[in-house]
């Protein structure tokens, strides 16, 4: 694969206002809040996918930052996008390592191993897409699919915010609240204070807890306690892979997921971005797998393409791919320091929340997006019937088990669709003029 020419790559324009472009940028102080609200939008999701798995948050956080330089550099800035823990990983490595789920996984080497053979699958998979082109990729998955599959994802995470991140009546009571006030600051702010929604609606929202919470003691109290004896700096402790070829065949299939997540995200940029990203398809999938393996050499995890930072850009129509690399080293200091680790932890789970609860719904709008853009035909049966059928397996979470495989609502719906479109076609599926 050709290496980018210094010609080739992106220049990064200085921009107003308006819809940012990928090769266009803010002023450098407002890039810089636009990094650090997009590290704010992946954390939850990063910081959770690790601790289910028994791995390390603060390395975690630390390569996810490594992986988006990575793949900001193969993709040639072209892609906007920022690659976290992936949640793909969390059944496979569980089953792997038979983690108990509490503490540190004592087994976490032999998942190591497996993650860096995914990693090559799916790097390989993007070298094929690269050198053959995306035509095939086209046929397999029309407007009415990747909107599908857009929308699945925000809505089968729909389900976190709700049921696992509001324990009381209180807290069900602050996500609204949360949601509410990143609301308000979209519609009835301007300027940089509306393109930072969320990080504005999540500091207003952190302050009315505060005062109820703490305050009035309506609720669980902010605990700061972790801010205060957590160090300013630290090493990440890095782990080596062991690699067994049980665990390998239990974790490669994994790589389809990430393929079919990877192709939804670049879909929805680029319906958001009016720009045709297909060309960079196979270097998305190239460097989400590179990232994947050195994340996985390292004692990370397996690391994607982030939806919650889809929704961000969704909201606030900056696609600067400057943004990203803000970001990534924002996440590589915070890796450095578990203070500022312990600092975003301290923010209240509800309110949280309610932020994922905007993300998410962005992420489904911006599928239905799709299908406006494309003019998806819903009096056709075949289109009708896949929508339908995509948008209630994932929404359900319909899961598939293949021995110790299971294939979640994602990959349900993402391989459903894909197959009743080549079942249902009697003629083009998707758009009509």
């Amino acid at each position: 694969m050709r290496l980018l020419h210094w010609q080739e790559r992106p220049v990064a324009a200085l921009a107003g206002g308006g819809v940012i472009a990928p090769d266009e940028r803010l002023p450098w102080p407002q890039t810089t809040a636009m990094g650090i609200q997009h590290v704010v939008a992946m954390f939850g999701s990063t910081v959770l996918a690790p601790i289910l798995m028994g791995f390390d948050p603060n390395l975690a956080i630390f390569m996810s930052g490594i992986g988006t330089l990575i793949f900001y550099l193969v993709t040639g800035g072209r892609v906007p996008s920022y690659l976290g823990s992936s949640f793909a990983f969390i059944g496979v490595v569980i089953a792997v390592t038979g983690y108990a789920g509490q503490g540190l996984n004592p087994n976490i080497p032999l998942a190591l191993g497996a993650i860096v053979a995914c990693g090559a699958v799916y790097a390989a998979i993007g070298v094929v897409v690269h050198l053959v082109g995306t035509g095939w990729i086209e046929r397999l998955m029309p407007p009415v699919v990747t909107g599908a599959v857009v929308a699945v994802i925000g809505l089968n995470l729909a389900g976190v915010p709700i049921k696992n991140m509001a324990a009381s009546s209180f807290d069900s009571w602050m996500q609204a609240v949360t949601f509410l006030c990143v609301a308000l600051v979209a519609v009835f702010t301007r300027g940089m204070v509306q393109r930072l929604l969320i990080l504005v609606g999540l500091a207003i929202a952190t302050l009315i807890y505060l005062a109820l919470a703490n305050g009035l003691g309506l609720g669980k109290p902010m605990d700061f306690s972790g801010i205060g004896t957590a160090a300013w700096f630290g090493w990440p402790k890095f782990q080596a892979p062991v690699f067994e070829s049980g665990a390998i065949l239990m974790m490669v299939p994994v790589a389809l997921i990430l393929v079919a997540e990877n192709l939804g995200h670049v879909k929805a940029v680029s319906a958001m971005t009016g720009r045709n990203l297909d060309p960079w398809l196979g270097r998305a999938f190239i460097g989400d797998g590179i990232a994947t393996m050195v994340s996985g050499s390292s004692g990370g995890t397996g690391v994607t393409t982030y939806a919650e930072n889809i929704g961000v850009m969704a909201a606030t129509r900056i696609y600067s791919t400057a943004v990203f690399i803000i970001a990534a080293l924002v996440a590589l200091g915070l890796g450095f320091s578990p203070k500022f680790g312990a600092l975003i932890q301290a923010i209240p789970l509800p309110v949280m929340g309610g932020v994922s609860i905007v993300v998410f719904g962005l992420i489904a709008i911006a599928g239905a997006r799709i299908w406006v853009d494309n003019r998806v035909d819903f009096s056709d049966p075949a289109n009708l019937l896949i929508a339908a059928l995509t948008l209630i397996l994932g929404t359900g979470d319909f899961t598939l088990k293949f021995g110790s495989f299971a294939l979640g609502g994602i990959g349900t719906a993402t391989f459903g669709a894909v197959l009743l479109a080549a079942l249902l076609r009697r003629q083009p599926v998707g758009a009509r003029a």
